[in-house]
């Protein structure tokens, strides 16, 4: 059964008096696809821009680039969405014969397509985060391929701490084994890593999240959602499959995807720069609902 969400994004930037604002480039609209479907959209920016252009990056993500009116003391940027998503059953989904345990080999056209998706982005200088991915092949028999995954996923949410982080950027794979903690950028990073050393193919997903039981009007006074990083494996037979190691999540209806890149660092949801003092700077305001129809 399909679910129908409402999702408000609005970032505010605050200065102590006008200052010169460069283009922001927007990871604007929900990716389509067969599990999820976008209803509407709409960008709302203050001051009103001089312009606004929709374009596709390299990875085919719709990305708006305004211009704002400049010198200005404020920039909000508000994303509107409405999406239906049918959800992923990742579980269910049969896998290409060959590719049902672990080590398999993607197909030479596969690989042409993949390549960038299998190269690590980070190094592993001291062999820990290769000996870690590699404590999930199993050694008393066969390992399934997505077996692998699924006890990857699961580790992480059980044996690390959520810390929530404003800063930009992401940790290294290192840095989140060492101190056991990170964001959801670091943990979908550490084992986008991880995989692709074992050969896996997967990239870095931006979105949002869903979390039932938060809608405005229940018990709990929370947002009913937030930004969010998870990853993709590609699996012959299969496709792309998402893995959520924060939440424990793979597949299902909770996880809508904006954009997705080789690493975190492309895929921001807003980003530009302004010219001032320093000093001028007062801070920045999130706010993200994600509501359930």
């Amino acid at each position: 059964m399909s679910v129908i969400y409402d999702i408000r994004h609005t970032t505010g930037y605050r200065y102590a008096r006008p200052v010169g604002l460069s283009e922001h480039r927007v990871m604007f609209r929900p990716r389509d696809s067969h599990d999820l479907r976008v209803l509407a959209t709409d960008l709302q920016v203050t001051p009103k821009p001089l312009d606004v252009r929709l374009i596709q990056d390299v990875y085919a993500n719709s990305v708006a680039i305004v211009r704002p009116k400049s010198p200005s003391a404020e920039l909000t940027v508000t994303c509107l969405f409405t999406v239906e998503h049918t959800g992923t059953r990742a579980l269910d989904l049969p896998l290409a014969p060959e590719a049902r345990y672990y080590p398999f080999d993607y197909t030479s056209e596969e690989r042409l397509a993949l390549q960038h998706y299998l190269m690590p982005y980070h190094d592993d200088t001291d062999g820990s985060l290769g000996r870690w991915a590699r404590g999930f092949v199993r050694r008393d028999g066969a390992t399934g391929s997505r077996d692998l995954l699924v006890a990857m996923t699961r580790a992480i949410r059980d044996s690390m701490s959520y810390e929530p982080r404003w800063e930009e950027g992401v940790q290294t794979p290192a840095q989140t084994l060492a101190c056991r903690s990170g964001t959801c950028r670091d943990f979908a990073t550490l084992m986008i890593e991880a995989v692709r050393r074992l050969g896996y193919a997967a990239h870095f997903v931006s979105g949002y999240v869903y979390t039932p039981g938060l809608d405005p009007g229940d018990a709990q006074t929370a947002l009913s959602g937030a930004t969010h990083a998870w990853l993709q494996v590609y699996l012959p037979g299969a496709g792309w499959i998402p893995f959520d190691p924060t939440n424990n999540l793979i597949g299902g209806t909770e996880l809508i995807r904006v954009g997705f890149a080789r690493h975190a660092g492309l895929a921001s949801p807003l980003s530009g720069s302004w010219v001032g003092d320093p000093a001028d700077y007062l801070g920045m305001t999130v706010e993200v609902t994600v509501t359930k129809r």
